[in-house]
């Protein structure tokens, strides 16, 4: 089996800020285990074994103003050791320098796509941005038409409860290609939680332009199992199909609850039911497509 993983970081612990400094509250909870460098040959060292061959590098909220240097960095580390093979930068998209700013970001080299962090939560340690409904501000959009007209992705992180607006956005911008991270980021695994996720799923799932990222899903209960995954892995790809699915590690961070080779062994056994071809498609060739690998 031939892998992308579609969503890994590598980072130099000194030029991380929210790795450096007093452990403050996280979404994934205590990230002591993390706070040392991670770097290319460290993940290549834990993925090639198990049949990665292209990966795709997603921004780590460097510094303010750093965000060209950071995919310089990713650039360089890839032309020394051939991984990653592309990477998602950060832009904000509300600046009125944001053009200027993907215009270096793409010179910088193998630039794909853009994240900003969307998702808001009332739990204030679940929480990113610093208002639900950002994705709603005609500032905002007109950034995002500017990542839209240099033919990069954007990588959208919400929560359930931003689902719709999120949909919306994703029917406001027909031609654009969206890749939702987590399967939605279901933090909430009450009926009515879970009720609130299907629904904005579903939304989600009736736009063509939308894709989904089967990653980061044991940040909440921070746990690897077929039990607890594969429910939200079979939702998801009944709702989105295979062709519209994909595979990403969220590694390093995953490596706080998992091994490299139990998170695709676990992800390879919620993927069992479907047929050779419909595998391929989430483990390689959708990714190998949406990120021009």
């Amino acid at each position: 089996m031939t892998i992308i993983d579609a969503h890994h970081h590598i980072w130099r612990h000194a030029h991380t800020p929210w790795l450096n400094g007093p452990a403050l509250p996280r979404i994934f909870g205590d990230y002591e285990a993390l706070r040392r460098d991670y770097l290319a040959q460290d993940f290549i060292d834990d993925v090639v074994p198990l049949g990665v061959v292209s990966s795709v590098y997603i921004q780590v909220n460097v510094g303010p103003g750093d965000e060209v240097a950071e995919i310089e960095w990713v650039a360089s580390v890839a032309r020394e050791h051939g991984f990653p093979q592309a990477s998602v930068g950060y832009a904000d998209l509300a600046s009125a320098q944001v053009g200027a700013t993907l215009d270096r970001l793409q010179a910088a080299g193998n630039l794909r796509g853009i994240r900003q962090q969307l998702h808001w939560h009332e739990n204030p340690a679940y929480r990113f941005a610093v208002r639900p409904d950002l994705m709603n501000d005609a500032a905002w959009r007109a950034g995002l038409r500017e990542v839209e007209a240099r033919g990069l992705l954007f990588e959208l992180q919400v929560f359930a409860s931003q689902m719709a607006d999120a949909a919306a956005l994703a029917r406001e911008f027909p031609g654009m290609t969206f890749v939702l991270l987590h399967a939605g980021m279901l933090e909430d695994r009450s009926l009515a939680g879970m009720a609130a996720w299907r629904s904005g799923m579903a939304a989600l799932a009736a736009c063509p332009n939308v894709h989904v990222k089967l990653s980061g899903l044991g940040t909440f209960e921070r746990a690897c199992s077929k039990a607890l995954w594969r429910p939200v892995v079979e939702e998801t790809v009944a709702l989105f199909g295979a062709r519209r699915c994909l595979y990403g590690s969220n590694f390093p961070i995953e490596r706080m609850w998992t091994t490299y080779d139990r998170l695709v062994g676990v992800m390879d056994e919620c993927l069992a039911p479907l047929g050779a071809l419909e595998r391929q498609a989430i483990f390689h060739d959708n990714a190998q497509r949406l990120y021009r690998l």
